[in-house]
């Protein structure tokens, strides 16, 4: 269980330097998503292309944030041994790794997006990775019990005993 908890962990820790660097090289990637959208359809005004790749941009921005809150109150009730946690967390794979085409076809395509080409499959990797340890014997078991089981003396103490 910790490990797929680390993994999880590891997986925030790139994906918000993935978000942070994503905002920070807004203003070279806003040319080369125009370039990709004006690839798709020509004869449009260059403000419409600005238009387009200002929505593509702050539309992966979004979700990118929103699946990265998302698995991390997912693991909080993970942690919490809530039932069906698993098929949620496994629906934001599905969604990032959708994500993560898109990202790959349109936004980190050239110049400083590079580095959100190596990182963007690495958090999809450890999220898989996660997932997967999780779905061990021992991590079943683990969320079956719901609660700790201290060991040791569970007798009465004190005087009396």
């Amino acid at each position: 269980m910790r490990f797929a908890q680390l993994c999880w962990v590891l997986s925030f820790a790139v994906g918000g330097f993935c978000v942070v660097y994503y905002f920070i090289i807004r203003e070279q990637q806003l040319p080369i998503i125009a370039g990709v959208v004006r690839g798709v359809t020509e004869g449009r005004s260059n403000e419409t292309y600005d238009t387009a790749s200002d929505i593509v941009f702050w539309s992966v921005f979004a979700v990118m944030v929103s699946v990265l809150i998302v698995q991390i109150t997912l693991l909080v009730s993970f942690m919490s041994r809530r039932p069906g946690v698993r098929w949620w967390q496994l629906a934001t794979f599905i969604v990032q790794a959708i994500l993560l085409a898109i990202s790959l076809e349109l936004v980190a395509t050239d110049g400083d997006g590079q580095v959100l080409r190596q990182l963007l499959p690495l958090q999809c990797g450890l999220v898989l990775l996660g997932l997967l340890v999780s779905t061990l014997p021992a991590a079943i078991a683990w969320s079956a019990r719901r609660v700790d089981v201290k060991r040791g003396f569970s007798g009465p103490v004190g005087p009396e005993a």
